[in-house]
């Protein structure tokens, strides 16, 4: 349980997503993203801890591909954060928000979701091979961890909202989480 919190509230590409959109859009626009980037990094663990991190492990080249299109889709989100508008004058069209799907479906592609469940799978799975139900157990109580981890970043994120008031202000906080959320998805390389 302490791997899953911490895990899942240290700062990574979801978490810096959530803390700008709830800045932006409020918690309860927050909350979907919330439950989604829960869902999606305990079904990624799921995945893993059922067999698929041993697939994984004997396709080096799989797992590098899969690693640059994950950096890939997170670079253009960035530019999308970055290229953000203040509140006052976003008038472009769409809001920018993943939502639950989205974001659930982001933790499939988010290098740090694939880390911790490889991680999580070698060092706390039953090395007889807990079956499904041990893999079950893992992917319930990380996703049951992980809501008040990433809704911590979502209450930040509109804490944030209060002392971002104008348009240059939003921009500027914009491209900090842009930023922010290249580094923390490119320094997965260095892992």
């Amino acid at each position: 349980m302490l791997f899953a919190l911490v895990a899942s509230v240290t700062p990574g590409p979801t978490n810096i997503l959530v803390l700008a959109n709830a800045s932006r859009h409020g918690l309860a626009a927050a909350v979907p993203m919330v439950f989604g980037a829960s869902a999606g990094a305990a079904s990624v663990l799921l995945l893993v801890s059922s067999g698929l991190g041993v697939v994984l492990a004997g396709h080096p080249l799989l797992q590098t591909l899969l690693g640059w299109a994950g950096l890939a889709w997170l670079s253009v989100l960035a530019w999308q954060l970055f290229r953000a508008a203040g509140v006052e004058n976003d008038e472009a069209g769409g809001d920018g928000r993943l939502g639950l799907v989205g974001t659930a479906g982001l933790q499939f592609i988010n290098p740090k979701a694939w880390i911790m469940a490889l991680a999580a799978t070698g060092v706390f799975a039953d090395p007889a091979g807990g079956g499904v139900l041990s893999s079950l157990w893992y992917a319930g109580v990380f996703f049951l961890v992980a809501l008040p981890g990433v809704a911590v970043w979502a209450w930040l994120g509109t804490g944030a909202a209060r002392w971002i008031t104008r348009p240059e202000s939003q921009r500027l906080f914009n491209r900090s989480m842009a930023l922010l959320l290249l580094v923390s998805a490119w320094s997965t390389l260095l892992i």
